[in-house]
């Protein structure tokens, strides 16, 4: 059971930590650019940590171990997350290194024309998140491979990683393999399929409103010409053995998914199926990255071993495929975890200080009619995303905040399931230091705040939720008592 005996701060107390994060950043990011994640912006995590641990010390009387047992219990919840960040590292090099997501890129070329290429690269990652249930899984996989085609046909990659998010984002709300859509029914007491279906009517219109923007501006893209695109082909099948028997490793992984096989089990044998790809179809390559001192065996452990672990680049004679086919392996995702565990710091802390009850608690002021109800839980999600820097935590206290103010009004269960999803599931990408912005802007090699203005689907979801709470489509109140999850099945 929470402890509550701490005083509850006021809202304009609350405010400073979130004021001062703001502030930094803003100033952080003007100053280092692109190289904030490496450690300016860990700092500030910690610096605004530091500032709601006073306050909530000197003002309201928490005690410190309440605040370190907060930040643990935070630092806990996301260890499995920063487990499958590095297999998703490890993953991405060795795919990479194998000649995997340079053959996709490779026939992607053929086949996706670059008109139509923005809204198909969306559907793509619609249908794969569909069936994994996961964004993650899907921005890791088939996003990368996605992200080499668009460069290659001259999309920027602002363009194209929202495409993907915005793809990926849809599958992880609506399906039923989706964690963050079984929590979201889970926490407001919805069955699940109830809540599935409900979703529908802000999130079928907020994707086709996506897809007609990507459709019309790939009608008005100049980008590469058939000769740049037929020497990428040609650069991509000088340098790799490109052959089709590598499409057997994402097939194997497709359908590792589609059983349902546990993330950190398919993450990891997917790596370790690229490594042994590497070994049979590119040699040359392992020889290379492992330096001419090597040779045979030693030369394919060793390339295999630094293609997962660590900054591996191949020499193509083609300065964009270069920075295209360049891996991180796991040591890239380090400044990410880095920045999770500094994140989850300050989530911690402002949970343990109530500062963050007090903020949201402002807004039920304004849930008086049906509109104002769903924007204020939209805009608490919103809050809370920016706040706890992770989704699942915003899910949770969003649904749990507000599921009694709901009943009491005579809303279904559903209203409430589905403005939580609308507002935490899709918006924590857009977020830079939120678990789902960090992670996706370090597997795609792209800013959070370069593909944001591109995140179509997840910046109108928001705003549909509220567009449809205010005209509709109107259920009629139930009568008597809310049934429980249990009384409805």
């Amino acid at each position: 059971m929470e402890d509550n005996s701490c005083r509850l701060p006021s809202p304009w107390l609350s405010l400073i930590p979130l004021a001062v994060l703001v502030v930094l950043l803003f100033f952080t990011i003007s100053v280092f650019g692109a190289d904030a994640l490496s450690g300016a912006s860990q700092i500030v995590l910690l610096t605004t940590t530091a500032v709601a641990s006073f306050i909530a010390m000197a003002f309201c009387g928490v005690k410190w171990k309440k605040i370190e047992a907060a930040i643990c219990e935070n630092i806990l919840g996301v260890s499995t997350a920063l487990l499958i960040l590095l297999l998703i590292g490890a993953l991405a090099g060795s795919w990479m290194v194998s000649g995997v997501v340079p053959t996709l890129i490779y026939y992607g070329m053929q086949i996706l024309h670059p008109n139509f290429f923005l809204a198909s690269c969306c559907v793509i990652c619609s249908i794969v998140s569909v069936m994994t249930g996961s964004s993650w899984t899907t921005v890791a996989t088939i996003g990368i491979a996605l992200m080499g085609i668009g460069e290659a046909q001259g999309f920027s990659t602002g363009w194209i990683a929202g495409a993907i998010i915005s793809g990926a984002y849809f599958g992880d709300k609506v399906s039923p393999l989706s964690d963050t859509t079984v929590l979201a029914s889970s926490v407001t007491g919805t069955p699940l399929f109830t809540h599935i279906r409900f979703l529908m009517y802000t999130t079928v219109p907020s994707l086709l409103i996506t897809l007609l923007i990507f459709t019309l501006s790939g009608f008005n893209h100049e980008g590469a010409n058939s000769a740049q695109i037929a020497a990428y082909s040609s650069a991509l099948r000088e340098h790799f053995n490109i052959s089709l028997w590598l499409l057997l490793v994402p097939a194997i992984t497709g359908a590792m998914i589609a059983g349902k096989v546990p993330s950190l089990i398919t993450l990891f044998v997917s790596a370790a199926l690229g490594a042994v790809f590497a070994v049979l179809f590119q040699p040359h390559l392992l020889q290379e990255i492992a330096g001419a001192a090597e040779q045979g065996l030693s030369a394919n452990f060793k390339g295999v071993l630094l293609s997962l672990c660590g900054s591996t680049g191949i020499e193509t004679g083609n300065v964009e495929l270069n920075d295209l086919v360049a891996t991180r392996g796991m040591a890239g995702m380090m400044d990410t975890i880095w920045l999770i565990l500094c994140a989850m710091c300050f989530g911690g802390a402002m949970t343990a200080s109530r500062m963050l009850e007090s903020l949201t608690g402002r807004l039920k002021r304004f849930m008086k009619k049906r509109l104002g109800t769903v924007s204020s839980t939209v805009a608490s999600g919103l809050l809370l995303n920016i706040c706890t820097a992770d989704q699942y935590i915003s899910i949770i206290l969003t649904g749990d905040m507000f599921r009694e103010v709901y009943e009491k009004n005579g809303y279904e269960s559903r209203l409430l399931s589905r403005s939580v999803e609308d507002s935490v599931t899709v918006t924590s990408v857009l977020i830079p230091w939120n678990t789902c912005g960090m992670t996706q802007a370090t597997i795609l090699g792209v800013a959070t705040l370069t593909y944001l203005p591109y995140c179509f689907f997840n910046l109108i979801s928001p705003l549909m939720s509220i567009i449809v709470a205010g005209v509709g489509p109107h259920q009629p109140p139930p009568k008597g008592r809310l049934k429980t999850v249990e009384e409805k099945n």
